[in-house]
C-alpha cells in the first residue's frame, strides 16, 4: 500500500438525505413519511412500503437524538460482528474495547448472526443514535447498507479481511492463508488433500481460504475436493472426519476451515484409532488455544485477532482526533504454526 497521507473520505453527496427528500421520492407528504416510519399503524401498508423503499434507496437515517444532544459529539462507537459465540470475534472486540476505552470511548455492540439484513437494521439504528464511528467485521454488505454508509460522513472501519473498503480497513489475506496451508501440506508429501468447511456462503472468509487452497492444489495438478458442513463446532469436526473417510477413503490430509472443526476431527480420529499424522494429517486455521493443548498439537495458521482490534481502534481514534491517516489499509498478516498433527 502507498505511504501517502489520506484525508477522510468524502460522502457521495454534500448532505445526508432528509425526511423531505424521502417524502418526495415516495410521493407523500413529510408528515405521512414521518408517520410511516414512527407510527406505521397510522398509514396503510402500500404507503409504508413506498416510504421504506425510498428510505432504502436514498440511505436515509433518522436522527434519534433529540434537541441540543443531536449536535453534541458522542463518545460511543458502534461495533458490529457476525457472532458472539465465536472466540475469534471476541478477541477482536477485546482489542477494540480496551483501546477505545483508554481514550474515553465506549462501544455499542451488535451481532448479525451472519445475516446481512440484520446488519443493515443494526447500522440504521446505530447511525440514528449519532455514534462517533462504526466498526464492522467484513467487507461484504447488502446494497442497502452500502448506500446508507456512503451518505455517512464519520469514520467507518472494516476488519477481518483485506479488500476494497468503504473507508478504513484492517485485516489479513485469507486467500493467501489458504495457499500457505496447502503449500505446507504438499511439502509434507500429501497428494490426496481434502478441504472441510461449514456454511461457506455465510462464512465467506473460509470460502476465500478454500479458494487459495484449491489454487495451489490445481497448480500442482491435483484435485481439490471440498466437503461443506451445515454447522460448525467440535461435533461438526468429528462428523466431517467421518464423512471424509466415507467419501474419500484415500485422503491423506484434511485442511479444516477452522480450529474448532480440526480439533473435533483430531479427537475423533483418536477415538477411531487413527494415528495422526502418520495415517492422516489434520490442519486448521485461527490459532485457538484449544488446538495448542491437544495431543498432537494442531498445525494451524494464527491470526493476530486482538492486535487487529487494537490497530483498528487506534486508526479510528486518529481520524476522530483530526489526524491525517498514513494508510487506509493495514495487513496484519498471519503465522503458520506447525504442530505435530501434520
Amino acid at each position: 500500500m502507498s505511504n501517502e497521507t489520506h484525508s477522510p473520505r468524502r460522502r457521495r453527496g454534500s448532505e445526508q438525505p432528509t425526511l423531505k427528500e424521502v417524502a418526495e421520492a415516495a410521493g407523500v407528504s413529510a408528515i405521512t413519511a414521518s408517520r410511516a416510519l414512527n407510527h406505521p399503524d397510522q398509514v396503510n401498508e402500500h404507503t409504508r412500503a413506498r416510504v421504506l423503499e425510498a428510505v432504502e434507496q436514498l440511505g436515509y437515517v433518522p436522527n434519534l437524538v433529540a434537541g441540543s444532544l443531536a449536535s453534541a459529539r458522542s463518545r460511543f462507537i458502534a461495533v458490529i460482528v457476525p457472532s458472539l459465540a465465536n472466540t475469534v470475534f471476541i478477541e477482536v472486540i477485546q482489542g477494540l474495547q480496551e483501546t477505545f476505552e483508554a481514550q474515553g470511548y465506549q462501544i455499542l455492540l451488535g451481532n448479525t448472526d451472519y445475516d446481512t439484513e440484520r446488519e443493515y437494521q443494526l447500522v440504521r439504528t446505530f447511525l440514528g443514535w449519532s455514534c462517533s464511528a462504526l466498526v464492522t467485521a467484513g467487507l461484504r454488505h447488502s446494497q442497502a447498507c452500502r448506500t446508507l454508509l456512503a451518505n455517512w460522513d464519520k469514520p467507518i472501519m472494516e476488519v477481518m479481511e483485506l479488500g476494497e473498503a468503504l473507508d478504513l480497513n484492517v485485516g489479513l489475506d485469507h486467500t493467501e492463508a489458504g495457499r500457505c496451508m496447502a503449500r505446507h501440506l504438499l511439502e509434507r508429501g500429501h497428494r490426496q488433500v481434502l478441504f472441510v468447511g461449514a456454511r461457506l456462503a455465510s462464512d465467506y472468509r473460509a470460502g476465500m481460504r478454500y479458494d487459495g487452497h484449491r489454487e495451489v492444489l490445481e497448480q500442482a495438478g491435483l484435485a481439490a475436493p471440498l466437503i461443506e458442513l451445515d454447522h460448525g463446532g467440535l461435533d461438526a469436526g468429528a462428523a466431517g472426519l467421518a464423512h471424509a473417510l466415507e467419501k474419500h477413503g484415500d485422503v491423506s490430509a484434511i485442511h479444516f476451515a477452522n480450529d474448532d472443526l480440526a480439533t473435533g476431527a483430531l479427537l475423533h480420529a483418536q477415538r477411531l484409532g487413527i494415528r495422526v499424522p502418520h495415517e492422516l494429517a489434520i490442519a486448521g486455521f485461527n490459532g485457538l488455544p484449544i488446538g495448542q493443548h491437544v495431543t498432537p498439537r494442531l498445525t494451524t495458521i494464527r491470526s493476530p485477532r486482538q492486535h487487529m482490534g487494537q490497530l483498528a481502534a487506534s486508526e479510528v481514534i486518529r481520524r476522530l482526533e483530526g489526524k491525517r491517516i498514513q494508510r487506509l489499509q493495514h495487513d496484519v498478516g498471519f503465522e503458520l504454526l506447525i504442530g505435530e498433527s501434520t
